[in-house]
């Protein structure tokens, strides 16, 4: 037991403190019966501070080990993963709070509350979660030495462990850049099957993209090397909906890679696309990409899957053309895209019949149809009616308002009844420039679905039947931030946008810039990365990295290692090497102290053979004496010594 009661109860006040800070961030993705027993626990033990009595027997304690077990056993399938090894760890750091008899348990406790620190890194890498891990790291540190030294006050316990932080930091930093960055397996990626993420869903129907319409969650930012396109050739490709039962679009199933490449033109563009966690493998690449990492593929739907964890940030280099030209399509694809669930209504076939679509070329048809859409009164809206039996007619002949979706697939629909293959493409087009930070942000608010049609000669071609309605949706953008707040209709930046709404803009755009580099030069800091980052300043091979990563450890090391264990002087020591310069001041002007002379006996002769220094000689010695034979000594004394040697003979 710790012998002091008074640093007893003080130094376990102050770790369950920190406990309960380290813990806290767990609880918004913990089950609540666990995050409920690590809290009960905890203020048991807060109370038994000052309740000893309060303390589980033995037998007690049995029953709250298997009740922890039981609740791992029953909120967690599998014993392996993210979320049951966190659990396990905070089910036993709250247990063995109850174990604590001296300062052995203390130091267990404070280890095992590291590794729940760490686990939080595991959720969440934010600039700021590594902010708050630091500081609550630094409060584990100071309950250390608040251990180790029981008489330490808590401040001077909290300002050493920032102390010994910052230390640390540049011999971390040497660490984390030159040292070899080694990845797990694909074996060893253990999956969460209950881990919420977003994104497009495999399948289409009204009301999918509005949900997603609603949200500003970023999906993706794109950083050019040169110039961006513009608004209306921001299409970002996803996938490709080629099956329906009239209600419901479905994804293409996968498909072996791409054979042949389709034929490029136009301008290129070269970026590099930092994607958000996502549920889906998809990379949405600006429409049409050429070039990409070697971790992506493109399937015979040219949408870029990737073989890295989709569920966790990934970043890719791209680069993508304007104008291109797919290759033949086969008559399997042909009649995939000519599909239909049911034979075509009356009222299909009467409206296909007055755009003249059997009868003219598909171009023509699909020139008539889109005025058809831009003439008949149709209307682009978030919130359309409810159209659960039969959207296509419903949407057509009676609603006639809808979003991205609704168009995209009567579009097609109607294509298809008229012999012309066609398909739905789901992905987002847009984006928001941050001016901060020089890239492209885009949401899940500019989530969008458009078509393709097959044309001889010409191959799968875009046709945005949005265009025709909303042209502003494309040319424009979403303006994110007053639809997601209205649920309204708002594109691009309004006129006259109050002085204090730019500058909560510009301050979210630097804040997302930092983020953005935080991101890609610490999250995404990875092997290849890193190999480009030695390339850069000349180190290649394993030889050459030992040396540097040896020489930066030295560099950082060595300076630390002098100013700690270098002695400092005390207060007394120090008087009396300013009193030897005073000594020595006077010795140069003829007066040199006696070999076991005293102070006071030579200042009564320095003053007889230079009167007109007496007073300053005089001052100085009684300092002297007092900082050095004194009690009563105060730290101001030692600075107006050093004053007075100072202008002695000046």
């Amino acid at each position: 037991m710790i012998a002091d009661l008074s640093v007893h109860q003080r130094s376990l006040i102050f770790l369950l403190g920190s406990i309960g800070l380290i813990t806290l961030p767990h609880a918004w993705h913990m089950p609540l019966p666990i995050v409920s027993f690590f809290l009960l626990l905890w203020f048991w033990r807060f109370v038994a501070v000052w309740q000893k009595q309060y303390l589980p027997k033995r037998w007690l304690l049995f029953v709250l080990t298997m009740l922890g077990i039981a609740l791992l056993i029953t909120q967690h399938r599998g014993l392996f993963g993210r979320d049951a090894g966190t659990a396990l760890f905070v089910v036993a750091l709250s247990l063995k709070l109850f174990e604590i008899q001296g300062k052995r348990e203390v130091f267990l406790i404070v280890y095992l509350a590291f590794i729940v620190a760490a686990s939080q890194f595991l959720y969440e890498q934010s600039i700021l979660m590594a902010g708050y891990i630091l500081l609550v790291c630094a409060a584990l540190l100071a309950t250390l030495i608040i251990q180790t030294a029981n008489q330490v006050q808590t401040y001077t316990a909290l300002k050493t462990s920032v102390s010994i932080i910052l230390q640390a930091l540049p011999l971390a930093l040497v660490v984390f850049l030159l040292f070899p960055r080694v990845e797990a397996p694909r074996w060893m990626w253990l999956q969460d099957n209950n881990k919420a993420l977003s994104g497009l869903s495999k399948t289409l129907e009204p009301g999918l993209i509005s949900d997603l319409s609603l949200s500003d969650e970023l999906v993706f930012r794109v950083r050019f090397q040169g110039e961006l396109p513009p608004p209306a050739l921001r299409y970002w490709r996803g996938p490709v909906y080629t099956k329906t039962d009239g209600v419901r679009w479905f994804v293409a199933g996968k498909n072996s890679q791409l054979l042949v490449q389709p034929e490029f033109s136009g301008e290129t563009y070269s970026y590099t696309l930092l994607m958000e966690p996502q549920a889906q493998d998809w990379v949405f690449a600006l429409e049409m990409a050429e070039r990409f990492d070697d971790s992506l593929t493109t399937d015979a739907w040219h949408l870029l899957r990737t073989n890295k964890r989709f569920s966790e940030r990934a970043e890719y280099r791209l680069t993508s053309r304007t104008q291109y030209k797919t290759t033949a399509i086969t008559p399997a694809d042909y009649q995939d895209n000519l599909q239909l669930p049911v034979e075509p209504s009356s009222k299909q076939l009467e409206l296909i019949k007055t755009l003249q679509g059997f009868e003219v070329s598909p171009e023509q048809f699909i020139q008539n149809l889109m005025n058809h859409f831009r003439q008949e009164m149709f209307y682009y809206t978030l919130t359309p009616p409810l159209m659960p039996n039969n959207p296509i007619d419903t949407f057509l002949f009676e609603t006639r308002s809808g979003f991205c979706s609704h168009y995209a697939t009567a579009f097609v629909y109607l294509l298809r009844i008229a012999k012309i293959p066609a398909r739905v493409v789901g992905g987002y087009q847009g984006g928001e420039f941050n001016k901060v930070g020089g890239f492209l942000e885009v949401r899940q608010a500019d989530a969008h679905a458009w078509a393709e049609v097959w044309l001889e000669n010409k191959g799968w071609v875009r046709f945005d039947p949005t265009a025709a309605i909303a042209p502003e949706r494309i040319e424009r953008g979403v303006n994110v931030d007053l639809q997601v707040a209205s649920g309204a209709v708002y594109f691009g930046p309004l006129m006259g946008e109050s002085v204090t709404l730019n500058w909560l803009k510009r301050g979210r755009q630097l804040w997302q810039s930092v983020d953005y580099s935080w991101q890609r030069w610490v999250i995404n800091y990875n092997s290849a990365n890193q190999t480009q980052f030695l390339q850069r300043l000349g180190i290649e091979g394993a030889n050459a990295l030992l040396k540097w990563l040896i020489g930066g450890v030295l560099v950082i090391t060595l300076p630390l290692a002098w100013l700690l264990l270098r002695q400092k002087l005390p207060v007394k020591d120090k008087a009396l090497k300013y009193y030897l310069r005073f000594c020595a001041k006077l010795a140069k002007a003829g007066t040199k102290i006696h070999i076991g002379e005293g102070a006071r006996a030579f200042a009564e002769r320095a003053k007889n053979q230079h009167p007109d220094l007496a007073d300053q000689i005089e001052h100085i010695t009684a300092l002297f004496i007092r900082l050095r034979y004194q009690a009563n000594a105060q730290p101001s004394d030692f600075i107006e010594l050093k004053k007075q040697v100072r202008k002695l003979g000046s």
